[in-house]
């Protein structure tokens, strides 16, 4: 463990310092976000702490001393992050649609299925790559859809990470154990500016680059000493709260005859916050349902089959319950904007 600690060390102190630099970048060449209907900020704040992110990612990856053995996996992986990184900048610059975004995210998938990164839970290959086909989409566009309010998508990639990497150092996994490390640095020296009040956001560079990572950490963590009857939903529950988040988002949109693709208020911290949380409080509390999701899938990873198994089916009543409280929040919420009087002028 203690071989990875400086990735940790420098990752984080690299974003720390990079961050203000790319703030800096932002405000010069108007990569602002500016306020809107649909977002919680009042004042325009600059975009591009992505960059930041990113750059101590790969300044962290420097130090691991063991990449000639992972030479031909490790450069397919950052090659995908560092073209989706690029894709999300153009976003931030040029506001893609939500469409033309994704044959980039298809091609980085396809890219870590050509190198022998995929799932492995059929015996048909295709089926295999299908869902890792499916994942890696999945998950960049989770965490994109995550990062909706002041720290949110950064503090959770940050706790995700931190258990991916104490997962890898039980089981032995030194790439995804040097990977989660540098992850895990880079996101908490992003958060110090990125917490509520926020003074910079990650923009879909960030959040594009972190989905990405993050998915890809998924698929390649393995349990030697746990059976696939139980193995198979751990990096669900590690990503259990993006997924949660954009599936209830999805549900609501598609429910109210809206698109799935289009921004709102409508978020599980925009739903917290309806029910009279303050942002950090909603936040906070996000934090601690990532923590129990990624404890459970913890404890799912050393558990017997049995256990496991009860584990994942409470943790699965939990959410529909959840999500079932989220929707009627949502419901309540639309019915009372529409009731309340519109104001005329005589």
């Amino acid at each position: 463990m203690a071989d990875f600690l400086p990735l940790i060390v420098i990752g984080f102190a690299a974003s720390l310092g990079l961050t203000p630099l790319t703030r800096q970048i932002a405000r010069r060449f108007g990569m602002m976000d500016a306020p809107s209907a649909r977002k919680v900020h009042g004042t325009p704040i600059p975009l591009m702490g992505g960059l930041a992110i990113y750059g101590a990612f790969v300044l962290a990856l420097v130090l691991f001393d063991h990449w000639p053995q992972y030479i031909l996996e490790l450069s397919v992986i950052l090659v995908s992050a560092t073209w989706l990184a690029f894709i999300g900048l153009l976003d931030d610059r040029m506001d893609l649609r939500p469409w033309a975004k994704f044959p980039a995210q298809a091609l980085a998938a396809l890219l870590i299925i050509a190198v022998g990164v995929h799932v492995e839970l059929f015996s048909v290959p295709l089926l295999n790559w299908v869902v890792t086909f499916v994942w890696i989409v999945g998950i960049v566009n989770a965490v994109n859809f995550l990062d909706n309010m002041d720290g949110l998508a950064a503090g959770i990639s940050a706790i995700i990470a931190l258990f991916i990497f104490g997962l890898a150092i039980l089981n032995g996994q030194e790439l995804v154990s040097a990977l989660s490390a540098a992850l895990f640095g880079s996101a908490v020296g992003f958060l110090i500016y990125n917490f509520n009040p926020a003074t910079t956001f990650m923009g879909d560079m960030g959040s594009m680059f972190l989905g990405f990572i993050l998915a890809v950490l998924g698929i390649k963590l393995r349990f030697p000493h746990q059976f696939l009857a139980a193995s198979w939903y751990i990096p669900i529950l590690l990503l259990g709260l993006p997924i949660f988040d954009t599936s209830l988002v999805v549900f609501s949109r598609l429910r109210e005859g809206r698109s799935p693709l289009q921004g709102g208020k409508d978020h599980t911290s925009h739903r917290l916050v309806t029910l009279g949380l303050s942002h950090r409080t909603a936040v906070i509390i996000l934090y601690l349902a990532c923590v129990v999701l990624c404890g459970s899938a913890a404890v799912v990873s050393v558990a017997s089959v049995p256990v496991a198994n009860v584990i994942g089916i409470v943790v699965a009543v939990l959410a529909v319950i959840a999500f079932i409280f989220l929707e009627i929040v949502r419901i309540r919420e639309v019915r009372q904007r529409q009731q309340k009087p519109v104001e005329t002028t005589s």
